[in-house]
């Protein structure tokens, strides 16, 4: 089993850290290096390939019978195998089976299909007891800030007023969450709720170019990014919010 993933980006740093860390406790606990993890809507695979570079026995599901052709290029050329199932994060369980996973991968889901609750809790059943699921979703919060910082005003305060977080009709992301709604999720789905992380609180903000052309910036932003991640009011309008939610 290698060491470490490959070099993670300033936008996931803080994801990827956590993982580890949750992977590491499994392992230990559970006495096997190499853990089932499922990735629901992992598409083209940033994620999963490079957990199969760990050593861990991958399985990716999602409705993209593109995205899944490019899983299984990036796979290939990365000289790993990961299995690519077609089907869509409600119908985890007749994908994988219940109590499949030492670890289910739900980010940038939530926010897509037609019913979270659903989906949380085809999820939970999926994960074995004491288990982890990570949660990334897109953050309410922070919409309200990006909409405002780019002059769109009144698209901030529809943001604010909307029951799914949005500003608009022309708002590619149909629906986005506070920390509290995604706990309450994570409970309702029958999961114990962990920590909630803040993540990209400033990665969005600094322009590139300082990122792209001081030295030692983009190494400096992810120590800011893991300083913040749990900070009580920073996280809050991180773009993204992680949860941890465990099988009781």
């Amino acid at each position: 089993m290698t060491d470490r993933p490959r070099s993670r980006s300033t936008r996931t740093a803080v994801v990827w850290e956590i993982l580890r860390e949750v992977l590491d406790e499994t392992a230990k606990e559970s006495g096997r290096d190499r853990l089932d993890v499922v990735d629901a809507g992992g598409g083209t695979g940033g994620f999963a390939v490079p957990l199969a570079e760990l050593g861990h026995h991958v399985t990716v599901v999602d409705a993209s019978p593109d995205a899944l052709a490019g899983l299984e290029r990036r796979a290939a050329e990365a000289g790993v195998a990961v299995r690519a199932a077609q089907g869509d994060a409600d119908g985890l369980l007749d994908v994988v089976g219940p109590d499949s996973a030492d670890l289910v991968i739900c980010h940038s889901v939530l926010e897509y299909v037609d019913d979270p609750a659903g989906a949380l809790a085809a999820i939970a059943r999926t994960v074995r007891p004491g288990g982890a699921v990570s949660v990334l979703a897109a953050n309410q919060v922070a919409a309200v800030l990006h909409r405002a910082l780019a002059g769109h005003f009144e698209d901030a305060r529809r943001v604010l007023s909307s029951a799914q977080g949005r500003w608009g009709d022309r708002d590619p992301v149909p629906r986005r969450f506070t920390s509290g709604m995604l706990a309450e999720l994570i409970e309702a789905a029958g999961l114990r709720s962990g920590p909630v992380h803040g993540v990209r609180v400033f990665a969005d903000l600094v322009p590139s170019g300082i990122i792209d052309g001081e030295r030692g910036a983009a190494d400096e932003l992810v120590a800011l990014e893991r300083a913040v991640a749990m900070h009580p009011v920073l996280k809050d309008v991180a773009t993204q919010l992680h949860a941890l939610a465990y099988r009781r």
